[in-house]
C-alpha cells in the first residue's frame, strides 16, 4: 500500500463521500457501464477496479480484497450468477455483493444466486448508487453522520460507448456462433439508446 492508500483507509466516510475507504470491484464487460461505475465510485469516495470477464475477476480476487463487488449478470465468458454464488456461498471477505443488468429478469437471477442487492442498468444516479451499497454495508463501515442524498447523475464518456459498439460490430462479423449471438443480444440490450 502506498501512502495515499494508507490515508484513504484511515479517513472515515463523510456525508459527502459516504463510500470513502471502500474498494469496489466492478465486473463489467461494457466500457460505457464501467465508466459510469468508475465515476460513481469517484464521486462517492470509493476506489474502483474493473474486470471485464469472469477470468479477470478471478485474477483480481486472488490479489485484491475489495469491500464491494458489483457483477454484471451477462459476461463474455459465462454468467455473473456463478461468481455471485461463489462469493456469497464461500468464505469470501467481501462485505457487499451486488448484481447488475439491463435484463428485466436480472434482479431475480442475482438475488436467487445470493447477491445482497441489485443495480439496474443504465446506472447514473449517485444517490441511488450510494444508497444501494450503504444499505448492505455493515453498520461499522457506514458514515456516522447524516447523509444528504445526492441527486446528481454521472455522464460517461461517449468514446466508451463507441468502443462498445465497435467491439459488437467485430463480434457480429461471425454470426455462426449462437452463444456469441445470445451474448451480443444481452450486451447490446444493456447499452443506452442513442
Amino acid at each position: 500500500m502506498d501512502s495515499m492508500d494508507d490515508f484513504m483507509q484511515t479517513r472515515p466516510p463523510t456525508s459527502a463521500r459516504p463510500l470513502l475507504g471502500l474498494t469496489v470491484l466492478v465486473v463489467e464487460d461494457s466500457r460505457f457501464a464501467s465508466e459510469a461505475m468508475r465515476l460513481l465510485c469517484l464521486r462517492s469516495g470509493a476506489r474502483s477496479r474493473r474486470a471485464d470477464s469472469l477470468f479477470h475477476a478471478q485474477r483480481h480476487l486472488k490479489i485484491y480484497r475489495p469491500s464491494v463487488v458489483i457483477i454484471d449478470i451477462g459476461l463474455p465468458d459465462g454468467s455473473g450468477v456463478d461468481l455471485i454464488r461463489e462469493l456469497t456461498i464461500g468464505k469470501s471477505h467481501v462485505d457487499v455483493v451486488l448484481g447488475t443488468s439491463a435484463d428485466p429478469d436480472g434482479e431475480h437471477k442475482a438475488i436467487k444466486a445470493g447477491a445482497d442487492g441489485f443495480l439496474a442498468k443504465p446506472l447514473s444516479s449517485i444517490g441511488y448508487f450510494q444508497s444501494k451499497i450503504l444499505e448492505h454495508l455493515p453498520i461499522d463501515r457506514q458514515p456516522k453522520n447524516v447523509r444528504i442524498l445526492c441527486e446528481d447523475a454521472v455522464v460517461p464518456d461517449e468514446v466508451a460507448l463507441r468502443d462498445d459498439l465497435a467491439a459488437a460490430a467485430i463480434a457480429l462479423e461471425d454470426t455462426s456462433d449462437q452463444r456469441t449471438l445470445r451474448y451480443l443480444t444481452q450486451f447490446l440490450g444493456g447499452l443506452p439508446a442513442v
